[in-house]
């Protein structure tokens, strides 16, 4: 069974998301939360909170760059309809289009995840929003993947689509940002493509000898 598909997994991964929708909401309120604040909002403990987030600023710094992309994300993926390869495109170029600042916050937020001490066993670091966004972005293609494929297929993007992405292209890459985006985009596509032929070779009756 995937990691992601774990029912011990997911509960993590919806105890994440509530803690960081919390930090949003009270962030979009103009307020500046405490973590008593926050899990209250989300309905934890204190405790709950520093096992997800070994600091209260990497909380912030996720809810805030999570605030920044949501709705421009939201918006590129509907814009392709029900053709998942070009949903998935459309989702690597919202994610490339942030300011200079945006970056800075993402970059800041790698960099505290890395430093800080490991989280709970079992519990994802960041990324969660991710993997909804890939998700939902490929929802289209889902009835045509098996579960293992499927599984595979959102792993692999999360690997090509995001901060470490685009930072490797910078800074490994030294690519431009219009380069960048492209090859992120190639990417995402050909790891799509790749899994919609390994599907339907799968399903091809053996040839005879």
């Amino acid at each position: 069974m995937n990691v992601n598909q774990h029912p011990r997994a997911a509960q993590k991964r919806r105890t994440r998301k509530a803690i960081v929708d919390a930090a949003i909401a009270l962030l979009a309120r103009g307020e500046t939360p405490t973590v008593n604040d926050v899990a209250a909002a989300a309905d934890v403990s204190r405790r709950t909170v520093y096992l997800y987030f070994p600091s209260f600023d990497q909380l912030l710094l996720d809810a805030t760059v999570g605030a920044l992309a949501q709705a421009s994300v939201d918006r590129a993926i509907e814009q392709a309809s029900d053709d998942g390869e070009a949903r998935v495109g459309h989702l690597v170029r919202a994610l490339h289009h942030v300011s200079p600042e945006i970056e800075k916050l993402g970059r800041s937020l790698i960099k505290l995840t890395v430093d800080g001490e490991p989280p709970a066993e079992g519990a994802p670091r960041r990324g969660y929003r991710r993997i909804e966004w890939i998700e939902q972005a490929l929802s289209p293609l889902r009835d045509r993947l098996d579960p293992t494929r499927w599984n595979q297929l959102v792993g692999a993007l999360a690997m090509v689509i995001g901060w470490e992405a685009l930072i490797v292209q910078r800074d490994v890459c030294g690519l431009g940002v219009a380069e960048g985006e492209a090859l992120s985009v190639w990417a995402a596509n050909a790891l799509v493509r790749a899994a919609l032929e390994d599907e339907r070779n799968a399903g091809a009756p053996a040839s005879r000898s």
